[in-house]
């Protein structure tokens, strides 16, 4: 019996015509692509464990300027506040996954609607230092929302206004502990 009768693999690819073998491999990529869209569709089904909800706002902190308050609601208040806008891709996964984690993960660090908490004003100043080297917004987060991109006027405008924001509301926590004392 011959190589070919029993069936050397090697020898019957060998004598396959290039016809067949481009049919070959271009099924196995629809079977992939196939594969990959089922994948995509599946995880849909997954739950991300984590709601895409908006706590309500408890303390905002006493701006210094209401230009500096939209600075910050344009370039942070997405991952840094109780007002995230939620885009249609937030609930696609796997992309949901990284934005939900991105926003608990930003909330929990700083968080402008919980400002009220003596954590957020030390958290602020750490902010600062972070726009101050461009390293906020996340260069991923201007991408996908370019209207948070910072000129370098408007970064220093904003590094500005948080440090004056911030003196402002040590002032008046000053003053209300003060008045706490007096009673």
């Amino acid at each position: 019996m011959s190589e070919l009768e029993q069936g050397n693999p090697d020898e019957i690819y060998a004598n396959e015509p290039r016809a067949d073998l481009a049919r070959r491999h271009r099924r196995l990529r629809i079977g992939g692509v196939i594969v990959l869209i089922a994948a995509i569709v599946g995880i849909q089904l997954l739950p991300a464990g984590v709601r895409r909800d908006n706590p309500p706002v408890v303390q905002e902190p006493p701006w210094d300027s209401p230009e500096t308050r939209a600075l910050a609601v344009r370039a942070c208040f997405d991952c840094h506040s109780n007002e995230t806008t939620w885009p249609w891709y937030s609930y696609i996964a796997p992309m949901s996954w990284m934005i939900l984690q991105d926003v608990h993960k930003g909330r929990e660090v700083l968080n402008f609607s919980t400002w009220g908490d003596p954590m957020a004003q030390s958290e602020a100043e750490e902010a600062v230092e972070l726009v101050s080297k461009q390293l906020m917004p996340l260069p991923y987060f201007v991408i996908l929302h370019p209207e948070a991109e910072l000129s370098d006027a408007e970064r220093g405008q904003l590094i500005n206004g948080l440090i004056a924001t911030m003196t402002q509301g040590r002032a008046n926590n000053l003053q209300t502990d003060n008045l706490d004392e007096e009673d």
